[in-house]
């Protein structure tokens, strides 16, 4: 794991619910829980902290979306009635006898 990878993640172990999805806001609260002098190093943080916490909600999205289909098919299949598929047999044509002949 990268270095950057595992800063944030001890951050993330304490202060999860004070970050959100703004890099900005995630920057001021990252300079008020830590002291990180680098301001490139501070860039790195808050830009991994804001990705990481989008990609979570991302997921969680996808997640219930997923659930929520999941469940729409199971009440549809449940609610539609059993239709029979009624097939009817063609009649067969009669063919001449000149015909038969012809494909022998």
């Amino acid at each position: 794991m990268n270095r950057i990878k595992k800063i944030t993640m001890e951050i993330l172990e304490d202060n999860k619910e004070k970050f959100g999805i703004d890099f900005l806001e995630n920057k001021k609260i990252l300079n008020e829980i830590s002291i990180v002098r680098s301001k490139g190093l501070k860039n790195e943080l808050a830009g991994y902290i804001t990705k990481f916490i989008k990609r979570e909600i991302r997921e969680k999205e996808e997640q219930l979306l997923k659930e929520n289909q999941m469940e729409k098919e199971e009440t549809t299949t449940d609610d539609q009635p059993i239709t029979t598929n009624d097939e009817k047999t063609l009649p067969e044509l009669e063919t001449s006898q000149d015909e038969t002949e012809e494909f022998s």
